[in-house]
Order: C-alpha cells, then structure tokens, then sequence
C-alpha cells in the first residue's frame, strides 16, 4: 500500500477515534450529574453524601439494652427513619425493604445490616419490639435477629442523626410530618446513597450495598458499577449507562481494526521485499 494511502486511511480512523472519545466524554458529563435536593422548608431530605454520621451516638434497642451505633454498624448498613406508631408511610416503608430483600443476593447480618430508627422520643422500646417480631415474621426468609435492629432514644440522640443525614420532620400532635425515604452508610458511618419512597427496586438496593461495601474487593467493584451505571438524581434509581459502553465498544472495535490494518500493511510490505 502506498504511503499516500495510508495517510488517507490513517486520517480516516483518526477522525473515527476522535468522535468515540467525544461521546465517552458526553457519557462522563451525564455520569457527573449531581444529586438532587428534596426538600422542603424544615420538613424533606438535604442530601449528605460523603459525609458522616455520629456512630458514637446512643439508643436502646428493642430489648431495652443501650447500645451505640458504632457496635451496630459492622459493615453496610440501611438505616430507615420511621415512628413506630406511624401506620401509613413508615409502615410501607418497612414492609416495603422487609418483601425486596428476599430478593436480593446478599446474606442479611453478614454482608449488610438494617436498623429502623424512631425519631419519635415517646418511641419505647417494648413497641420497637412488637415491630420487629412483625416485620421478621411476614418476611418468609430466615433472617437473623442481629440482622435488623429497632431503636429508640431521646431526642437530642435522634437529632444527631437526623441532623448529620439532613432528614427534616416536624411533630404534629401525636404523629408527624415527614419524608419516606431511607440511607445507607459505609462501615465508618459514611453516608454513600439515599433511597425514596416506600418501595425499592432489587438492583437499586444491590447496587446501593455494593456502594456501602467496605474493602479493596469493594472498591474494584465500585468503580465498574460507577462505569457501567449512573443514578438518576430526578428518577431516584441507577440507570444503564448505555452510552457510554457504546462508546467504549466503538473505540474497541476501532483499535482492534487499526491494529488489523497495520499487521496487514507490514506483512504486504514484507512480501514485496
């Protein structure tokens, strides 16, 4: 092939690879895309990722025992924000996360922990109690006692948290106003995903605990679920990023084709000499 050709063809790919890379980097500014606020004036969620929460905060569990939250968090752990008394959407919640674990590839107690947190201070622990047999029945799995814990405290314990996770509510007589949603932490209380509404996807929550994972296992598999997914701030929910593998299977298949082009090239030139 003449050298003239090869400029041609060279500055044809040349093109092609260019355009790829201009469409990995779409795919990357859409990865960008930041996390959305709900919110209200005192009452809804600011959303606090990165940040930690007090893991030396105290409560009383559902047996009426003081523990801290750093004895509790042992590994990812979802933490829901509920009342106890509440019967609509803290029910829902719960019953919600209680039907999709059975779901999800994941031993409960062991590769992630559940703890449903009242920030209603009148709250006791012999109600907690009540809940958790409830939720732990209905849920058909054999799921370990330390695996879900209910907890109860005073309020300036609860403000700690509500406050650190930027979780708004306001008492109303005997019940309150507040937002259905819940977050999940890293083993050193970092706050790394919230979820919204009552009900939950199997790959959200899936995708969640692999952000909360703590380790170097965990940290490969972050960064492929970070490149092969983004979360939709506005949806609330992980999205294929199918842009951006298109893309990355684009300058693949045009390496691939350049490196076919240049061994063909050389083995031509070869047999001419």
């Amino acid at each position: 092939m003449s050298k003239g050709k090869w400029q041609r063809l060279g500055g044809r790919w040349l093109c092609v690879v260019c355009f790829s890379f201009s469409v990995i980097a779409a795919g990357g500014g859409i990865a960008a895309h930041g996390d959305a606020l709900l919110q209200g004036a005192t009452i809804g969620i600011t959303e606090h990722l990165g940040e930690k929460i007090p893991l030396d905060t105290t409560f009383r569990d559902e047996s009426g025992k003081t523990v801290r939250l750093t004895d509790l968090v042992t590994g990812p752990t979802i933490i829901l924000p509920v009342y106890f008394n509440c019967t609509n959407v803290c029910y829902n919640l719960q019953w919600g996360l209680a039907k999709m674990v059975a779901k999800i590839n994941r031993k409960p107690g062991i590769d992630y922990h559940i703890i449903s947190l009242s920030f209603d201070e009148q709250d006791t622990p012999p109600l907690a109690a009540k809940f958790k047999r409830v939720y732990l029945s209905a849920m058909g799995m054999d799921f370990p006692e330390d695996g879900w814990r209910f907890l109860t405290g005073d309020l300036a314990s609860i403000r700690r948290i509500t406050d650190g996770a930027g979780f708004g509510f306001e008492r109303k007589g005997r019940d309150f106003l507040h937002p259905s949603g819940c977050f999940l932490i890293a083993r050193d209380g970092t706050i790394v995903r919230y979820l919204y509404g009552t009900t939950f996807l199997a790959k959200d929550l899936t995708l969640a605990l692999i952000e909360a994972r703590d380790g170097t296992s965990g940290a490969t598999i972050r960064k492929i679920v970070d490149y092969c997914f983004v979360f939709d701030a506005q949806q609330k929910t992980y999205a294929f990023n199918l842009l951006r593998l298109s893309a990355t299977v684009v300058i693949i298949c045009t390496g691939g084709f350049l490196a076919y082009l240049i061994r063909s090239g050389t083995r031509r030139t070869r047999t001419k000499n």
